[in-house]
């Protein structure tokens, strides 16, 4: 088990706020030498269903060279990086996703991003994801809110689910049943990240994932969206918790505090 401590302090999470900053405009530049080249491509996973790249693996390997390096006596999680479960034995923990939103990154869309979270504790103490083709930095740390590209941001006020915009996969925002439910579909995002950080912006009321994404989805953006007084749950309404043993999670939502019991109720028996 690892060792006792009594965690960071404001000033702490601050610098590992600028570090994961600073990192991911660097992932972002290298990612943009491969953007709109052809980079070579091919599937993993289960299934051989899941595409990456060569881009993703040379992001990974300037993450893993300028973030541990930094921070060696940090854990480390990564997409790309073969889990040695080493993690388990770390209060904190570089959580990565080089490139989240790869199809889109292949495709030539815009909304691929970077994610990098350092978790304490299992919860997300700091994070960036960051959009490199729209230019958009998201950034929070514990107690500190949530900003882009340096103007601090909130969640909507929507206060019902009558007319809320829903950001979520095709097979969520195509749905008759949940739209008939009063939610309007607004864009696909193929970046899992990017869909919850608009959330945290304000732009869209409700971001949903079915079952299935992992730590590297979702830690980084799970602050943004906290720190924006909203809230990224699972649908009995409870919290996700991140490095352990088992990386995945089930269905979720990003919405405003003031929606969360509502929004469960409603889209538990739908995508649940």
């Amino acid at each position: 088990m690892p060792a006792a401590d009594t965690g960071m302090d404001e000033a702490g999470f601050e610098a590992d706020l600028q570090l994961v900053e600073t990192a991911a405009r660097q992932a972002g530049a290298l990612a943009l030498t491969f953007f709109g080249k052809d980079p070579e491509a091919w599937f993993k996973g289960k299934g051989n269903v899941a595409p990456v790249s060569e881009a993703d693996l040379a992001v990974d390997k300037l993450l893993t060279e300028q973030l541990r390096a930094a921070r060696p006596g940090y854990g480390w999680l990564s997409e790309e990086t073969a889990d040695d479960r080493s993690r388990l034995d770390h209060e904190r923990v570089f959580i990565v996703d080089p490139i989240d939103g790869t199809r889109a990154f292949l495709a030539g869309g815009d909304e691929w991003t970077i994610s990098i979270a350092v978790v304490e504790h299992g919860r997300p103490v700091a994070g960036a994801v960051f959009c490199p083709v729209r230019e958009e930095m998201f950034l929070a740390r514990k107690g500190g809110g949530a900003w882009l590209n340096g103007s601090r941001i909130s969640v909507s006020g929507q206060r019902g689910i009558e007319g809320a915009t829903l950001s979520g996969p095709h097979s969520i925002v195509a749905n008759e049943d949940v739209l008939s439910a009063g939610l309007v579909a607004t864009q696909i995002l193929r970046s899992l990240a990017y869909r919850l950080a608009i959330v945290a912006a304000g732009r869209v009321d409700v971001g949903a994932a079915r079952g299935g994404p992992s730590d590297w989805d979702l830690a980084a953006a799970d602050l943004l969206v906290q720190e924006a007084g909203g809230k990224l749950i699972d649908l009995t309404g409870r919290n996700l918790i991140y490095n352990r043993v088992r990386t995945g999670h089930p269905a979720l939502i990003a919405v405003p505090e003031v929606l969360a019991g509502p929004m469960c109720d409603a889209l538990r028996p739908l995508i649940g």
